[in-house]
């Protein structure tokens, strides 16, 4: 992979993107290459109380990973999955507390997922549920026609 330093670089292009959540800016090296860059408003920091009790920042490249891993098979596109990411910490940060749960973290993707893609939603509660036995399926699939 090639490296560009953005401080021998000028700009020729910038614009929102879609979601209006990052600027994107077209690039010019001093070379002549060109490349692009993203910019994204920086939140607050949020401290994340895990299930046993330990407590870190919140990482969103974390999260998306996690996404990207658990259910990225069922998305076409990096965009979609980011979207998804996009949303789930809006919902996050819309809780106006610098402490969330990751409970509330998994949560807020199932919120997101449900509306976007029902397939990866139960495949995303199954493993954040930890669902045991074939019930437990049957119950998220009855949930979820219940809200249709």
């Amino acid at each position: 992979m090639q490296k560009f330093r953005i401080g021998d670089s000028k700009v020729l292009e910038s614009r929102e993107t879609v979601d209006g959540t990052m600027i994107r800016r077209r690039r010019e090296a001093a070379d002549g290459r060109r490349f692009t860059t993203y910019e994204r408003i920086e939140m607050p920091s949020l401290t994340v109380t895990k299930r046993s009790g330990n407590k870190e920042i919140y990482d969103r490249d974390k999260l998306l990973l996690a996404v990207k891993r658990s259910v990225g098979k069922f998305f076409s596109s990096e965009l979609e999955i980011e979207d998804v990411v996009n949303k789930a910490s809006d919902i996050l940060y819309s809780y106006n507390t610098d402490q969330i749960t990751s409970q509330q973290i998994g949560e807020a993707v199932l919120d997101v997922l449900a509306e976007v893609n029902e397939v990866a939603y139960v495949r995303f509660a199954s493993v954040f549920r930890e669902f045991k036995t074939l019930e437990d399926f049957e119950n998220i699939l009855k949930e979820q026609k219940r809200k249709k």
